[in-house]
């Protein structure tokens, strides 16, 4: 396969020059090319920093690429960095949308695959700012724990998570500090495309191919930030925390505090968004 020099400039020469090199592949279909570039990039992007499960998706890894010749397989690591370039064109310049989502629809996948269809970034960042409030608001809500936690029940490829990043760095607060994501859904490419994509805008989350309706977990995706920052212990301390606030509030007249009910990362949790 010819290797086809791209001039990127902004992130979205990088989305057009990705859109072309998806189209590229006349042994494979695209829906399979997409497919296949998602579980070698999740698994990559996995077991170069988070040990857990690392021989199950070095083997995963070994299984999807076979099924392209030496000059097919040579592509996707070009693929991978122009989504790289895509986020960030230009150095410092950090680009929040939602990257993979935007290429599915522009590729027309929607149809092969169960007939998903993303959220436009433009609406999902007003329902992050919606859900964030203002600056003020925000900074008083991180107190005294330090950081907040979000569930995302459908994460889908992390478009309202990308765009909850978004609005907290709007508001002045560095979410790779200050922000902790729990994100589930049940599709395995949908998982791979949010974990990609937290993964390279730095996004403490753990991402949950599981069902959250009957609590089924099929397996974790840890994201860089979440394994670098020593959030395991950082979510322990914050649940034995929690755990000490109630014990409290359960010793106490209900009628001297106000008890707020904090949504689970369980199964029941709500069906959308939420920061708590």
């Amino acid at each position: 396969m010819a290797k086809r020099k791209e001039t990127i400039v902004t992130a979205d020469d990088a989305v057009h020059a990705l859109s072309k090199r998806f189209t590229s592949f006349h042994r494979h279909s695209t829906y399979q090319v997409f497919s296949d570039f998602l579980t070698l990039a999740a698994c990559a992007l996995s077991n170069a920093i988070d040990r857990s499960g690392f021989d199950v998706r070095e083997q995963t890894y070994l299984e999807t690429i076979k099924r392209y010749s030496k000059d097919e397989a040579a592509v996707f690591p070009e693929l991978l960095a122009l989504v790289v370039q895509a986020f960030e064109p230009m150095p410092g310049e950090v680009i929040y949308r939602d990257v993979l989502g935007e290429l599915f629809m522009t590729l027309e996948l929607g149809n092969q695959w169960a007939g998903q269809y993303f959220t436009p970034y433009c609406i999902a960042l007003m329902m992050a700012m919606m859900t964030v409030g203002d600056a003020d608001t925000l900074r008083a809500s991180l107190e005294p724990r330090g950081f907040l936690r979000a569930a995302e029940p459908a994460v889908g490829g992390g478009a309202m998570v990308i765009a909850l990043a978004d609005a907290f760095k709007s508001a002045g607060v560095n979410y790779q500090e200050h922000l902790h994501v729990t994100c589930y859904d049940i599709d395995i490419k949908a998982v791979h495309m949010a974990y990609i994509q937290l993964s390279l805008l730095h996004v403490p989350a753990v991402v949950i191919h599981g069902n959250t309706i009957s609590g089924e977990c099929w397996g974790e995706w840890r994201t860089p930030a979440h394994v670098l920052g020593l959030w395991d212990v950082k979510l322990r301390r914050a649940q034995a925390d929690d755990e000490a606030v109630q014990e409290v509030v359960e010793t106490t007249e209900v009628s001297d505090m106000v008890v707020v009910e904090r949504p689970p990362v369980t199964p029941g949790m709500p069906s959308q968004l939420v920061l708590f």
